[in-house]
């Protein structure tokens, strides 16, 4: 028996390795990095060169592991939750077409947006895409359910979701590992040569077929034995667990719980069990990190009217992470004030590293931008977002991976002037290239500053994209060479930055400013090695 201490992120990677994948596909994005990342430093998936390189964007990340099970091999597909957004046409239309070799999404939700623009829940995409879903519970669940989740997906012909949370993710336990590894699959393509095209004719064909295999998933969540059903003394309450929400009931009532439970690990909602639970009990909890998925579910499910209580009606809060403390409140558990520990740190906002080459960039955009006034520089996502904060107060907008590219071009188009944007080398690469073709195909009156650093580095430094291809790509895209400058951001290019972007903002057409320098971290990381 071999036992492994392992992140939850990494038991995923792990139980992907030994459940025969071919290959990982995804792009940085915490809390679902290390799932990619351990695969990358894995002897296992070294010895077998196992593909592991990091995509573009989320959208190329599935859309290539899907072609790798349209070969026939089994492939891993891992973002974030915000990552699921970028990736939706191709994961709501693989549900249709269905897979060949074995497929698992996995995606990692951040609930209390430690790292994060929302705190979306990705099981309603699993809802919405009509595919089973699992929610592990623990480390050893989450490997444990990799390799069934594989198993799954080839048995049923569609992709299949794994959703964590950054508890889970970024906690270690012990997990023991499979006492042998699943082969790799061979080469075989579909049998179907019509399977993965989406005329309108076969889509409705497909979407049949998807539909008429609900029953079977619903099985096999009522057979999987991660979902159960607990006994308790007590039937004034019942209590259902979602994913990691069991840990924080079992931490009220480590030996025996006095309510009667259902543990949900596998989607569709296993019915059966749930209709066992409502029979017995006069309400029912609902205990579930992220949105009240499973209780909306249950306000219109039981015939027999209970009273489902959980997020929806403030028995616990409708925002943030669950906890065993708010799990006590929900369950009417008196804790004691020495239970909970005071906050004996105080917070300090996060800020760019010393020696960052965005202060210097930064430094030239407010002098510059002194002379028109504030709300004029649009932003992305990535370490120079901190430029919104003390001690600069540059950028005025952080919505999502590209925006500052359009919202810079939309705002020229409503006549502000000036328009800046700044975005960072792997975020334009990642979705910021459409976003530039639409401004010079309109000849929009905007500046676009590239903040190249030569990694993703907010994600920890991993290999960008759009390493010695940004020149290049503003050129494709038809940027007139004019007007696009590259200088290495350090004080003492302080005075020519500032020059061209005078100069920039005074030209009437699309401008792009490359200040370049090499992430402060990864060049530490580097010297280290």
């Amino acid at each position: 028996m071999l036992k492994k201490l392992l992140l939850g992120a990494e038991a995923i990677g792990q139980g992907a390795i030994d459940g025969g994948i071919s290959g990982v596909y995804a792009y940085p994005g915490t809390p679902s990095t290390e799932i990619t990342e351990y695969i990358q430093e894995n002897e296992t998936a070294i010895e077998r060169n196992l593909h592991q390189q990091w995509s573009a964007n989320e959208k190329t990340a599935m859309e290539a592991a899907l072609g790798m099970s349209y070969a026939g091999k089994r492939t891993l597909v891992c973002m974030k939750h915000v990552g699921l957004n970028v990736a939706a046409d191709v994961f709501m239309n693989i549900a249709v077409t269905g897979i060949n070799g074995g497929m698992v999404v996995a995606v990692a939700d951040d609930p209390s947006m430690h790292s994060s623009q929302n705190e979306q829940d990705s099981r309603y995409y699993g809802k919405f895409a009509m595919v089973p879903v699992m929610e592990p519970t623990n480390q050893q669940e989450a490997y444990d359910m990799t390799i069934a989740a594989l198993e799954l997906s080839e048995k049923t012909g569609v992709p299949v979701m794994i959703r964590i949370t950054t508890r889970l993710a970024h906690s270690r336990s012990g997990v023991v590992l499979a006492p042998m590894a699943r082969m790799e699959n061979p080469l075989s393509l579909p049998s179907d040569p019509m399977q993965f095209v989406l005329l309108p004719a076969n889509a409705r064909k497909r979407y049949n077929i998807l539909l008429a295999q609900h029953p079977g998933f619903l099985k096999y969540s009522e057979e999987a034995s991660w979902n159960r059903f607990e006994e308790g003394p007590d039937r004034s309450l019942g209590v259902i667990c979602c994913g990691i929400a069991y840990n924080y009931f079992r931490e009220n009532y480590p030996d025996i719980s006095p309510y009667p439970s259902v543990k949900v690990s596998q989607y569709p909602l296993p019915v059966k069990l749930l209709k066992q639970l409502e029979s017995q009990v006069d309400e029912i909890l609902v205990l579930e990190e992220g949105y009240p998925l499973v209780e909306e579910q249950l306000k219109g499910f039981f015939e027999r009217g209970k009273r489902v209580i959980g997020r929806l009606d403030g028995t616990l809060p409708r925002a943030g992470e669950l906890n065993p403390d708010l799990v006590a409140l929900a369950l009417k558990i008196e804790r004691s004030a020495g239970q909970t520990p005071p906050d004996l740190l105080v917070n300090r906002p996060p800020a760019l590293c010393k020696g960052c080459g965005h202060h210097d960039t930064y430094r030239a955009l407010n002098e510059v931008m002194e002379e028109y006034g504030k709300g004029k520089v649009f932003s992305d996502i990535g370490c120079y977002t901190l430029g919104a904060l003390p001690p600069y107060n540059s950028i005025y907008s952080c919505v999502d991976m590209g925006a500052s590219v359009t919202m810079a071009k939309g705002a020229a188009d409503a006549g502000l002037f000036p328009s800046v944007a700044v975005v960072g080398d792997s975020t334009f690469t990642h979705s910021g290239i459409t976003g530039l073709l639409d401004a010079v195909n309109e000849k929009s009156n905007m500046v676009l500053i590239i903040g190249d650093n030569e990694s993703i580095s907010m994600t920890g430094g991993q290999d960008s994209s759009a390493f010695g291809h940004i020149e290049s790509i503003c050129l494709g895209v038809g940027v007139d060479p004019n007007h696009i400058h590259v200088l290495e951001s350090l004080p003492k290019n302080h005075e020519l930055l500032v020059k061209l972007l005078r100069e920039e903002i005074d030209y009437n057409g699309v401008s792009v400013i490359i200040p370049r320098r090499e992430c402060i971290q990864k060049l530490a990381r580097q010297k280290k090695n």
